[in-house]
């Protein structure tokens, strides 16, 4: 189990060389699929959805268990905690999986390489999914993680902004073509800000700029760079755009139909055991973190509980399980979507997402 935790340094260093197109997801997700696909090819993936567990290099059978990958959404943090706790706690392996946990982030994005089948399951924002359906690439969420999503945009306390009317004449942080982009424009809307009154400043990661007064705003999430800034002595106001209507899972679940329509069995027994996972982890935070820390020697304890506490809330709001995925939250992104012209037509929902491997 544990020897899973360490990276195929070889797979990691070409893949970034290749850079599969990630930022391509918004405005060309096809493309960004036929980029990787290229370079599944070249590395010697299956470049076809993954159809046979029992043969093939990425679905080999190890003894019993079916062998399969995941693809996160981005590097390894207690953002991910359940499903570190799904393999350490041995989940994985007594529903009959052996799970390869994989790092995601900009050279390595999951809707792209699970379109390709260079690996069997990725995590991503749902919308990204209904996004990638409506450029003609079938992929399904299998289960909601994050209930309510981390995005926030924050600023320094001491500069009195704590609400959206407040970014008029400031300036504004914007990750410009995603999903961030996506909901910072809602959230203006909902609460009826022209965005021509604020001075959007396109930025990165590196919040920088935001604790050298630079920037006056900064689109992050409430479980990493605001607990950043908190920790090297900056105070600062969340501004929630579920405050202000918009309502967007997180972090989702998915693969493709062909793994569904081929290998039902193991994605049941796949989702099974990451429930179990989160649900544990839920229950025992600390546990979590330790596992954690466990797939990157960069992390550090006090950061990942951290982190790991401010999740809690978003993955069950109200008492909600964890998995359960609501049809009107997809109908809702939809329209969201639509009317922010990130996609040119509405697709069939009940093809987006099922509900068959949680209930």
């Amino acid at each position: 189990m544990h020897r899973r935790i360490i990276l195929n340094n070889l797979q990691t260093e070409v893949l970034a060389l290749k850079n599969l197109a990630s930022k391509m997801i918004f405005v060309g997700v096809g493309i960004a699929v036929a980029i990787a696909i290229a370079v599944a090819a070249g590395l010697g993936f299956s470049t076809a959805a993954p159809n046979s567990l029992n043969t093939g290099n990425i679905g080999e059978t190890t003894g019993t268990l079916d062998k399969v990958n995941l693809r996160l959404k981005w590097l390894h943090q207690a953002q991910f905690a359940g499903f570190y706790t799904a393999d350490q706690k041995g989940f994985y392996e007594k529903n009959g999986i052996d799970v390869t946990i994989n790092p995601g982030g900009v050279d390595f994005p999951a809707v792209q390489m699970v379109a390709s089948g260079s690996e069997h399951f990725g995590v991503t924002g749902a919308d990204q999914i209904l996004i990638a359906r409506e450029k003609g690439v079938p992929l399904v969420a299998l289960a909601v993680i994050y209930r309510e999503s981390p995005f926030v945009l924050f600023a320094l306390e001491e500069s009195g902004i704590s609400q959206p009317s407040d970014f008029i004449g400031k300036n504004v942080g914007v990750k410009l073509g995603g999903n961030e982009e996506l909901t910072y424009r809602a959230m203006m809307q909902g609460a009826n800000i022209d965005t021509s009154q604020v001075k959007e400043v396109p930025v990165k990661f590196d919040i920088s700029p935001l604790l050298s007064g630079q920037v006056d705003v900064w689109p992050g999430y409430a479980i990493n760079e605001p607990i950043t800034a908190e920790e090297k002595g900056y105070a600062v106001n969340l501004i929630w755009p579920k405050d202000y209507g918009v309502d967007l899972y997180a972090d989702t679940l998915f693969t493709t139909e062909e793994m569904i329509e081929k290998n039902p069995d193991v994605v049941r027994r796949f989702v099974i055991a990451t429930l179990q996972g989160w649900n544990y982890a839920y229950n025992n935070p600390d546990e979590a973190v330790s596992y954690t820390l466990m797939y990157s020697d960069t992390l550090t304890k006090e950061h990942e509980t951290l982190m790991m506490q401010a999740s809690l809330p978003l993955l069950r709001p109200e008492g909600r399980a964890i998995g359960h995925i609501d049809a009107e939250v997809f109908e809702g992104m939809q329209a969201l979507l639509l009317e922010n012209e990130y996609m040119k037509q509405p697709i069939d929902l009940e093809k987006a997402y099922t509900n068959r491997f949680v209930q």
